[in-house]
Protein backbone atom coordinates (compact mmCIF):
# COMPACT_ATOMS: atom_id res chain seq x y z
CA UNK A 1 0.00 0.00 0.00
CA UNK A 2 0.83 3.59 -0.92
CA UNK A 3 1.92 5.91 2.23
CA UNK A 4 0.09 9.27 1.33
CA UNK A 5 1.43 10.87 4.91
CA UNK A 6 2.76 10.43 8.13
CA UNK A 7 2.40 12.92 10.91
CA UNK A 8 3.56 13.07 14.20
CA UNK A 9 1.36 10.23 15.72
CA UNK A 10 -0.35 8.29 12.82
CA UNK A 11 0.37 7.46 8.99
CA UNK A 12 -2.12 7.04 6.37
CA UNK A 13 -2.34 4.55 3.89
CA UNK A 14 -3.87 4.13 0.17
CA UNK A 15 -6.29 1.35 0.09
CA UNK A 16 -8.16 -0.24 -3.37
CA UNK A 17 -10.77 1.76 -2.70
CA UNK A 18 -9.95 5.39 -3.36
CA UNK A 19 -12.89 6.87 -0.60
CA UNK A 20 -11.16 4.72 2.31
CA UNK A 21 -7.50 4.99 4.06
CA UNK A 22 -5.85 2.60 6.51
CA UNK A 23 -5.23 4.72 9.24
CA UNK A 24 -2.18 3.32 11.62
CA UNK A 25 -1.37 4.89 15.28
CA UNK A 26 2.71 5.06 16.00
CA UNK A 27 3.97 4.79 18.84
CA UNK A 28 6.01 8.10 18.57
CA UNK A 29 5.17 10.80 21.15
CA UNK A 30 6.10 14.61 20.36
CA UNK A 31 5.45 17.71 22.35
CA UNK A 32 6.17 21.49 22.07
CA UNK A 33 5.48 21.90 18.11
CA UNK A 34 7.68 18.70 17.84
CA UNK A 35 10.71 19.74 19.76
CA UNK A 36 10.46 17.38 22.31
CA UNK A 37 10.24 13.51 21.20
CA UNK A 38 10.11 10.69 22.53
CA UNK A 39 9.22 6.70 21.78
CA UNK A 40 7.29 4.60 23.98
CA UNK A 41 6.48 0.87 23.56
CA UNK A 42 2.19 -0.13 23.51
CA UNK A 43 1.18 3.29 22.57
CA UNK A 44 -0.43 2.88 19.17
CA UNK A 45 -2.01 -0.11 20.37
CA UNK A 46 -3.70 1.80 23.47
CA UNK A 47 -4.40 4.88 21.26
CA UNK A 48 -6.18 3.20 18.07
CA UNK A 49 -8.65 0.90 21.00
CA UNK A 50 -9.28 4.53 22.42
CA UNK A 51 -9.78 6.02 19.64
CA UNK A 52 -12.05 3.69 17.81
CA UNK A 53 -13.98 2.71 21.50
CA UNK A 54 -14.61 6.35 21.43
CA UNK A 55 -15.62 6.92 17.45
CA UNK A 56 -17.92 4.31 17.70
CA UNK A 57 -19.50 5.91 21.23
CA UNK A 58 -20.45 9.06 19.14
CA UNK A 59 -21.03 7.49 15.69
CA UNK A 60 -24.10 5.87 17.86
CA UNK A 61 -25.07 9.33 19.23
CA UNK A 62 -25.63 10.22 15.95
CA UNK A 63 -22.43 12.19 15.27
CA UNK A 64 -21.23 11.85 12.05
CA UNK A 65 -17.19 10.30 11.97
CA UNK A 66 -14.26 9.18 9.27
CA UNK A 67 -14.36 5.93 10.96
CA UNK A 68 -15.32 2.91 8.59
CA UNK A 69 -14.46 0.11 10.57
CA UNK A 70 -11.35 -1.79 12.75
CA UNK A 71 -8.51 -3.77 11.12
CA UNK A 72 -6.28 -4.98 13.72
CA UNK A 73 -4.07 -3.94 16.94
CA UNK A 74 -2.92 -0.47 15.72
CA UNK A 75 -4.82 0.09 12.22
CA UNK A 76 -7.98 1.39 11.30
CA UNK A 77 -10.31 2.19 7.80
CA UNK A 78 -11.28 5.51 7.34
CA UNK A 79 -13.10 7.30 5.07
CA UNK A 80 -10.80 9.90 2.72
CA UNK A 81 -11.54 13.32 3.74
CA UNK A 82 -10.18 17.10 3.08
CA UNK A 83 -8.87 17.80 6.66
CA UNK A 84 -9.98 21.00 7.69
CA UNK A 85 -7.07 23.15 8.71
CA UNK A 86 -8.40 23.94 12.14
CA UNK A 87 -8.48 22.55 15.23
CA UNK A 88 -11.21 23.16 17.85
CA UNK A 89 -10.29 22.99 20.90
CA UNK A 90 -12.94 23.36 23.89
CA UNK A 91 -12.76 23.99 27.09
CA UNK A 92 -14.46 22.97 30.70
CA UNK A 93 -11.15 23.60 32.97
CA UNK A 94 -8.87 26.12 32.86
CA UNK A 95 -5.44 24.18 31.71
CA UNK A 96 -2.63 24.58 29.26
CA UNK A 97 -2.13 27.09 27.02
CA UNK A 98 -5.51 29.25 28.02
CA UNK A 99 -3.70 29.54 31.54
CA UNK A 100 -0.60 31.22 30.12
CA UNK A 101 -2.94 33.99 27.90
CA UNK A 102 -5.07 34.66 30.70
CA UNK A 103 -5.01 35.13 34.62
CA UNK A 104 -6.80 31.83 35.26
CA UNK A 105 -5.83 29.14 37.29
CA UNK A 106 -4.94 25.73 36.37
CA UNK A 107 -8.27 23.75 37.44
CA UNK A 108 -10.91 26.60 37.81
CA UNK A 109 -13.67 25.34 36.11
CA UNK A 110 -14.98 26.84 33.49
CA UNK A 111 -18.64 29.02 33.64
CA UNK A 112 -19.50 27.13 30.66
CA UNK A 113 -17.56 24.80 27.70
CA UNK A 114 -15.25 27.27 26.08
CA UNK A 115 -14.28 26.74 22.29
CA UNK A 116 -11.47 27.98 20.42
CA UNK A 117 -10.14 27.57 17.17
CA UNK A 118 -6.05 27.02 15.99
CA UNK A 119 -4.97 27.10 12.43
CA UNK A 120 -3.11 23.90 12.15
CA UNK A 121 0.80 25.56 10.25
CA UNK A 122 3.46 23.85 12.01
CA UNK A 123 5.41 26.76 10.08
CA UNK A 124 3.36 29.53 12.34
CA UNK A 125 3.01 27.44 15.53
CA UNK A 126 -0.42 26.27 15.08
CA UNK A 127 -1.39 29.92 16.02
CA UNK A 128 -5.19 30.91 17.80
CA UNK A 129 -7.25 32.48 15.44
CA UNK A 130 -10.76 34.14 15.38
CA UNK A 131 -14.06 33.15 13.10
CA UNK A 132 -12.61 36.68 11.40
CA UNK A 133 -9.89 35.33 10.10
CA UNK A 134 -10.72 31.64 9.05
CA UNK A 135 -13.27 34.07 6.70
CA UNK A 136 -10.05 36.26 5.59
CA UNK A 137 -8.22 33.21 5.54
CA UNK A 138 -11.17 31.20 3.42
CA UNK A 139 -10.33 28.45 5.37
CA UNK A 140 -14.15 27.52 6.06
CA UNK A 141 -17.74 28.44 5.09
CA UNK A 142 -19.60 30.47 7.85
CA UNK A 143 -21.94 27.21 7.90
CA UNK A 144 -19.09 25.18 8.35
CA UNK A 145 -17.94 27.13 11.46
CA UNK A 146 -21.29 27.35 13.04
CA UNK A 147 -21.48 23.02 11.97
CA UNK A 148 -18.05 22.86 13.93
CA UNK A 149 -18.81 24.44 16.74
CA UNK A 150 -21.99 23.35 17.36
CA UNK A 151 -20.43 19.38 17.14
CA UNK A 152 -17.78 20.26 19.16
CA UNK A 153 -20.22 21.21 21.92
CA UNK A 154 -22.19 18.09 21.13
CA UNK A 155 -18.94 15.69 21.32
CA UNK A 156 -18.28 17.59 24.57
CA UNK A 157 -21.41 17.07 26.50
CA UNK A 158 -21.24 13.29 25.94
CA UNK A 159 -17.45 12.83 26.40
CA UNK A 160 -18.05 14.57 29.35
CA UNK A 161 -20.61 12.81 30.84
CA UNK A 162 -18.90 9.45 29.59
CA UNK A 163 -15.60 9.90 30.94
CA UNK A 164 -17.00 10.86 33.95
CA UNK A 165 -18.87 7.26 34.31
CA UNK A 166 -14.78 5.88 34.60
CA UNK A 167 -13.93 8.20 37.37
CA UNK A 168 -12.22 11.15 34.97
CA UNK A 169 -12.65 14.79 34.40
CA UNK A 170 -12.57 15.87 30.50
CA UNK A 171 -10.37 18.90 31.07
CA UNK A 172 -10.18 19.97 27.46
CA UNK A 173 -9.54 18.34 24.21
CA UNK A 174 -9.03 19.18 20.18
CA UNK A 175 -10.80 17.80 17.49
CA UNK A 176 -10.19 18.11 13.38
CA UNK A 177 -12.83 17.72 11.15
CA UNK A 178 -12.82 17.04 7.43
CA UNK A 179 -14.86 17.01 3.91
CA UNK A 180 -15.79 13.67 2.08
CA UNK A 181 -16.45 13.86 -1.23
CA UNK A 182 -19.83 15.34 -1.23
CA UNK A 183 -18.75 18.22 0.40
CA UNK A 184 -20.37 16.93 4.03
CA UNK A 185 -18.39 17.47 6.89
CA UNK A 186 -17.34 14.78 9.33
CA UNK A 187 -15.36 14.30 12.34
CA UNK A 188 -11.78 13.07 11.74
CA UNK A 189 -8.42 12.23 13.27
CA UNK A 190 -8.64 10.82 16.36
CA UNK A 191 -9.37 11.28 20.12
CA UNK A 192 -6.79 9.97 22.38
CA UNK A 193 -4.71 11.18 25.53
CA UNK A 194 -2.31 12.69 23.05
CA UNK A 195 -5.60 14.86 22.14
CA UNK A 196 -7.48 14.92 25.65
CA UNK A 197 -6.57 15.99 29.13
CA UNK A 198 -8.05 13.92 31.44
CA UNK A 199 -7.71 13.80 35.18
CA UNK A 200 -8.41 11.37 37.79
CA UNK A 201 -12.01 12.78 38.86
CA UNK A 202 -10.56 12.55 43.13
CA UNK A 203 -7.23 12.90 43.00
CA UNK A 204 -7.04 15.17 40.09
CA UNK A 205 -3.74 12.79 38.74
CA UNK A 206 -3.29 13.66 34.93
CA UNK A 207 -3.41 10.60 32.62
CA UNK A 208 -2.53 11.93 29.55
CA UNK A 209 0.00 13.70 27.25
CA UNK A 210 0.53 16.22 30.30
CA UNK A 211 2.84 13.00 31.79
CA UNK A 212 5.29 13.26 28.58
CA UNK A 213 5.35 17.36 28.19
CA UNK A 214 6.12 18.34 31.95
CA UNK A 215 8.05 14.65 32.65
CA UNK A 216 6.31 13.70 35.74
CA UNK A 217 6.65 9.80 34.63
CA UNK A 218 4.48 6.65 33.76
CA UNK A 219 3.06 7.76 30.49
CA UNK A 220 1.67 4.48 29.44
CA UNK A 221 0.75 3.28 32.39
CA UNK A 222 -1.47 6.64 32.76
CA UNK A 223 -2.63 5.81 28.81
CA UNK A 224 -3.60 2.12 29.69
CA UNK A 225 -5.41 3.42 32.50
CA UNK A 226 -7.55 5.44 30.22
CA UNK A 227 -7.96 3.00 28.29
CA UNK A 228 -9.35 0.27 30.68
CA UNK A 229 -11.84 3.17 32.86
CA UNK A 230 -13.36 3.74 29.42
CA UNK A 231 -14.02 0.53 28.52
CA UNK A 232 -15.25 -0.18 31.85
CA UNK A 233 -17.34 2.83 31.19
CA UNK A 234 -19.25 1.56 28.07
CA UNK A 235 -22.61 0.19 28.59
CA UNK A 236 -22.65 1.92 32.21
Amino acid sequence: MKQLYEGKAKKLFETESPDVLLMEFKDDATAFDGKKKAQFADKGRLNKALSLLLLRLLEREGIRTHLVEDRDETRMLVRHVEIIPIEVVVRNIAAGSLCRRTPLEEGSELRQPMVEYFYKDDALGDPMITEEHIRELDLASPEEVNLLKAEALRINALLRDFFMKGGMRLVDFKLEFGRLADGSVVLADEITPDTCRLWDAETGRKLDKDRFRRDLGDVMEAYAEVLRRAEGAVGH
